[in-house]
């Protein structure tokens, strides 16, 4: 299992325009993101302003695929494998042999 950065972004020719609606649209956003936290497999989110933001989940990669699939088309996305501390230490380790 991996550890992943995903920066995202809106597509902002699918927000809608007006507030109300944009505010909808959020809400129904962010529930998927809280469902994602209680599940686990996202274990931080963050908004930057700018319509933006970060999230760090982990799973296989067919999992992280699943993950990004429900919010497309709405949403875009960069991810980013992570390396931990101990995967660090072990590649630091092989290079001393």
């Amino acid at each position: 299992m991996g550890k992943y950065l995903l920066l995202w972004k809106l597509d902002q020719t699918k927000v809608p325009v007006d507030p109300k609606e944009r505010a909808g649209a959020w809400t129904r956003m962010m529930n998927m993101v809280k469902q994602d936290l209680e599940k686990g497999i996202t274990k931080d989110w963050g908004a930057i302003p700018g319509q933006r933001g970060y999230a760090v989940s982990e799973g296989t990669e067919v999992e992280i695929v699943k993950l990004l699939q429900q919010y497309i088309p709405y949403v875009t996305f960069k991810v980013h494998p992570v390396v931990s501390v101990s995967q660090t230490d072990e590649v630091l380790e092989a290079m001393l042999k």
